[in-house]
């Protein structure tokens, strides 16, 4: 029996819609949390970071070299921190720092667009390319282990929501490349973990799956009708529906377990970006609280975003400082490089402070610290002037997971702060002839070290040796 569309009860497809849409809300639940059981092996989690804008590459020649310099002096076991990342060395054991390394379809892309293909190599593109992203390596990890926890994942940033193609909000994309929305202001981000909602969550959960129902069924009755091209859009839209789906039957499990129970007295849960440091900390501190109550095992965080848009501009405030992409242009003027590496001083002091109470914390029966047990990424997409070459990156924790640290693996050459340089009028331009390294070789290693059986990852072309 062929449908007549007109007569398509469109309110009712649409409110099915609309409440599939809302159910990320509900997310994933997991028992041995409401039940209150043990573990007996610590989970394995994932933490992504993300900040804009580069960092301080000045060439051997300037006297900002020594001091103010974001990659170490030196290789192996052997390096030394600049002032720009002492407050990295009482953690010099427990991480490892990258150069060398960068995805090779985003090489073409300007240094202010970066942030949305660093967690998934993707041929993004720049120009008039059409824009398509796939998935994110905290998805990907999170398509393994999600089940188990409350939240498959836990998506944030400083500006909050998606933004826009190339100028991202979030760093988070699901496996049709569409961006994840983020979330900005603590207080909701401590509400959706820590809080019940209401008491009519079993109403709504009905309600849902009824809406789904319908929706399922005009879906069905719709497509016979529809051409073979409307076909495939409507098969992917519907896709979206059976992951509400299995949303709304994992919700169902958890409707009446307890949530965990924290102590936030110490947290001011309406800070903004008016108050950076303090900001900083809170979002960090959701994240441990969300990882120590085995609430999720797998988080993001996007510091900023890139070109100067947005209240994550307002974070060198923190330090005296106006817009901290600013810094990044003004290096040439006195005292530059010093100014832009006392920024990236100031967000290493915040991610060092994290680290430390990861590091503090003992996992139940001995099982070593959060932080032995938690692998943890850090880093930009793009380098000095905005070139989307040399990643600047940490990888930190993971040391029940198999990894050695306290070592400095520079693919770069002899000279990761500057190199050759061809091409290009404008500092963005400039192509440095050095050789990077796919960075999806080490998402594969570290996917591997998280338990996920994998042999690639995006552009990926082998994996490197983090043991």
């Amino acid at each position: 029996m062929s449908l007549n569309l007109n007569s398509l009860d469109r309110r009712r497809f649409l409110r099915g819609a609309g409440l599939a849409l809302a159910l990320p809300l509900f997310e994933t639940f997991r028992s041995s949390a409401a039940g209150g059981a043990e573990i007996a092996t610590p989970p394995k989690r994932l933490g992504c970071f993300y900040f804009p804008d580069g960092v301080p590459m000045p060439l051997p020649e300037d006297p900002a070299y020594s001091d103010w310099s974001w990659f170490p002096h030196g290789a192996g076991s052997e390096f030394q921190f600049t002032k720009c990342m002492t407050p990295l060395e009482p953690l010099r054991q427990d991480l490892t720092v990258l150069s060398g390394f960068s995805h090779p379809a985003g090489r073409v892309v300007h240094g202010h667009n970066n942030a949305d293909q660093f967690l998934t190599g993707a041929p993004t593109g720049g120009g008039d390319m059409d824009y398509h992203n796939t998935i994110s390596l905290d998805q990907q990890y999170a398509n393994h282990v999600g089940h188990e926890t409350r939240f498959a994942s836990l998506v944030m940033s400083t500006d909050g929501g998606t933004g826009t193609a190339r100028g991202t909000h979030t760093m988070s994309f699901d496996h049709n490349g569409k961006p994840i929305p983020a979330e900005h202001r603590p207080k909701r981000v401590f509400d959706m973990l820590f809080v019940k909602s209401n008491e009519d969550a079993a109403k709504r959960l009905a309600l849902s799956q009824s809406a789904l129902d319908d929706l399922l069924a005009d879906a069905r009755r719709l497509r016979k009708s529809l051409s073979k091209l409307d076909q495939k859009s409507l098969d992917e839209y519907l896709e979206s529906v059976r992951e509400a789906e299995r949303r709304v039957e994992k919700a169902k499990k958890w409707l009446k377990a307890p949530l965990p129970q924290v102590d936030a007295d110490h947290l001011n849960l309406e800070l903004t970006t008016e108050e950076p440091r303090q900001y900083l900390q809170t979002m960090f501190e959701l994240i441990y609280l969300a990882f120590k109550t085995d609430s999720t095992r797998v988080a993001t965080y996007q510091i900023g975003r890139e070109n100067g848009v947005g209240r994550s501009d307002h974070l060198a405030r923190a330090i005296g400082f106006n817009l901290s992409h600013q810094l990044s242009h003004e290096t040439k003027k006195p005292d530059g490089w010093k100014n832009f590496g006392l920024y990236c001083q100031f967000l290493n002091e915040e991610y060092a402070r994290f680290l430390t109470k990861l590091k503090q914390t003992p996992e139940p029966a001995g099982k070593g610290t959060m932080l032995d047990n938690t692998l943890l990424l850090f880093g930009s997409a793009s380098s000095a002037f905005h070139l989307s070459r040399n990643y600047p990156l940490i990888l930190a924790g993971g040391a029940n997971l198999g990894l050695q640290h306290g070592r400095y693996i520079n693919k770069a050459g002899a000279n990761p702060q500057g190199g050759a340089w061809d091409g290009g009028t404008e500092p963005w331009q400039k192509k440095a002839t050095n050789n990077d390294l796919p960075l999806s070789n080490l998402f594969v290693s570290m996917l591997h070290h998280l338990g996920v059986q994998t042999e690639s990852f995006s552009d990926s072309t082998g994996s490197i040796d983090l043991s």
